[in-house]
Order: C-alpha cells, then structure tokens, then sequence
C-alpha cells in the first residue's frame, strides 16, 4: 500500500444534494458514481457515509447501497428539526473521525449549506485536507471559499445535464422533500444484474484510450508533482477493482500504456524510478486536428446561420462519428470548446436571447 497516496473519507449531506440536483437541475437524479470516479483519481475512498431520513430516497438507498455507502438514518421526530439532526450527526461523526483516525488525510463534505463552514475551518485546523461538492446554484457562496478544493456535480464526468436544464434551474428547495411522482423503479435485483454485465464486459479500445486519457487528466490537475505510471494503475483500479490490462490482450500495465502512447492517446517519459515512467497527455498532434474539425464544422454551419452549442456536438458527429473529446481528456464538449476558443480555433459567446452559448469563427 502506498502510505503517499491521500485517505479519503466521504460524507453526504444526501438531503441537500438529492432535493438540488431535482430543483436546480430540473428534476434530475443525484448519481453518486461521478463524484466517486473524480474521488478516485485524487487518493483511497476509505469510509462511505451519507445522512438522510431515508424513508424519502428509497430508489436513491438501493443506489447508494450498492456503492457501499453506509447509510445513517436521520428519522423525522414531532417537534424536532430533522435537517438539523442530520448536520449535527453529520459533523459529530466526521470530527471524532478525525480525532481517532489519524491516517485519514482528506475529508469529502458533500452539500451546498453553509452551516458546515465551521466544520471545514475546524478540520482544516486539525491538519486535514477538505473537498468539498454542491449542486452550483444550491451552493452557498460561503462554503467552497473554506475549501482546499471545491467540486461542482454538474461539472464532474459522467453527469449529463441537457443545455436546457442548466439554463432553467427552477427555484425552490431547501424545504421537505416531497414522495416523488414517477414510475415505480423497477426491482434492485435485474439493475445489479445489468450492473455487473457492464462492470465485467471489457472495453473496447476506443473506450479503453478515453478511460486512461480521462484519469490521467485527472491526475495532472490535482496532483502536485509529474503523473506515473503505478499511480494511473491505482487510480484505474480505484474507479473499477476489476480492471485489468490482460482483459485488453495486454501482459502487462506497461505494455498498454506503450501501445495508447504509439496510437498518442498519451506520451510516456522516463521517471525516477526504473520501470515506472511519467504519463502525460500529448500537448499537440490529435487535439489540434479536432480543433480543426469543430472549426470546419462551425464555418460550414455558420454560413446557414448563428450555431448554438447545443446539438453541435451531434453536428460534429456526422463528419466524424467516432469523435469524442474524452479522447482528449475533456470532460465534457463545453470545456473542449472552450479550450478551442482559448487557441483561437473558434470563439465562444454566452447569448441572453439564445440561452445558450454562441460558437463562431474568429
């Protein structure tokens, strides 16, 4: 075990986050999966705890159950506060965490409420490293400023919030989550099911070079010194414990990174030690040839009119259908354009009229 790599403990304000991802991203699910993966590429998830009178989140309790979460009910009392019960269990919890378990390096508070400010300060004082996520619009302009780090859910990879939800967050919550009218959820039985077909089924090779360039991305942004190679390898196994390069056709880790570095999915350098080289993703070569791709698309769109990001990744798609800027380690097709816009590929304007972003050749 490598007594470097970050100790994690996670802990939900579930409440918080389940009612702002409904009412500021028009009705969407919270996933825990996403906040997990960008866990993983950061250090060990060691302990899993998530607050909430559960009698509110039965579909969410079987997701969170079959992540591991332990789930700590907060039932609602006549004449009590239960959002209060849930906080002061929440900060009782982590507090005598930090007291007793010394190896935990980073704690993850996961809300938007700024009543854990003082909890923040307190465990940064105690020498701990803390994270911080929250729904954007639901989060409290006091909260992440107390953070050595602050993650949006809507930013993190593998949350798909349509162009119109991110424009419209309805207004509301905060008050007492309502039963929700929908479908009933089908048994937990077949989801697990489905679940461990896609855990165990390998991944092509394009999946393959948008997984390594997704967690080498990363770990260049938050770790502090050069990425190796054993840490791509934890942090590969930290998103799926079941992974394993020889399910690729591949005798060894090494091996698979050599092959993804001739394709120039990424470039390997020597490191310091011997057989453990640095993995960085290529600065030049494909990015630039994509970036000229989202241009030409742009031009051939923009003399039919103004081109909305919106459906322009669809449109990219048509010319180039295996086009995905994972391949590239983007998050998402926005920070892509975005990082097109900064070379001067394209500009990108935010429009009040279209609600939407404006994409254009300079």
């Amino acid at each position: 075990m490598d007594l470097d790599e970050e100790r994690i403990a996670l802990f939900l304000d579930y409440e918080n986050l389940a009612i702002g991802a409904r009412d500021r991203l028009d009705g969407m699910r919270f996933d825990l999966r996403p906040v997990l993966d960008a866990l993983a590429e950061r250090g060990r998830v060691i302990a899993r705890k998530a607050y909430a009178d559960w009698s509110y989140f039965d579909e969410d309790r079987r997701m969170l159950t079959r992540s591991h979460v332990e789930l700590i009910e907060i039932p609602q009392r006549m004449g009590a506060s239960r959002k209060n019960s849930a906080d002061i269990k929440l900060c009782v919890d982590a507090l005598e965490m930090a007291f007793e378990r010394d190896y935990v390096t980073t704690f993850v508070i996961c809300t938007g409420d700024s009543d854990f400010t003082p909890l923040v300060h307190k465990l940064r004082e105690l020498n701990k490293r803390v994270i911080g996520v929250g729904i954007k619009e639901s989060t409290s302009k006091l909260l992440p400023p107390a953070c050595d780090e602050f993650l949006y859910y809507e930013a993190l990879e593998g949350v798909d919030v349509p162009a119109e939800r991110r424009r419209r967050g309805r207004k509301g919550g905060g008050g007492r989550p309502i039963p929700e009218e929908r479908p009933a959820a089908p048994e937990p039985e077949p989801v697990e099911d489905e679940e461990q077909q896609e855990s165990t089924a390998p991944l092509d090779e394009d999946q393959l070079a948008i997984l390594i360039a997704q967690t080498v991305a990363g770990l260049e942004q938050s770790a502090a010194g050069p990425v190796l190679a054993s840490s791509v390898k934890r942090a590969l196994l930290r998103k799926d414990p079941t992974f394993s390069e020889a399910d690729h056709g591949f005798r060894a880790f090494g091996e698979m990174l050599r092959h993804l570095a001739e394709r120039n999915v990424i470039e390997l350098s020597e490191g310091a030690a011997k057989g453990d080289p640095e993995v960085s993703l290529p600065s030049q070569g494909g990015e630039t040839e994509a970036f000229e791709l989202l241009r030409d698309v742009v031009g051939d769109l923009g003399a039919q009119g103004t081109v909305q990001l919106s459906g322009l990744k669809n449109r990219v798609r048509k010319v180039r259908p295996d086009f995905s800027e994972k391949k590239y380690g983007y998050r998402g097709f926005l920070q892509f354009c975005r990082a097109a816009a900064t070379q001067g590929f394209v500009t990108l304007e935010w429009d009040d009229d279209a609600e939407d972003y404006v994409v254009a050749i300079p």
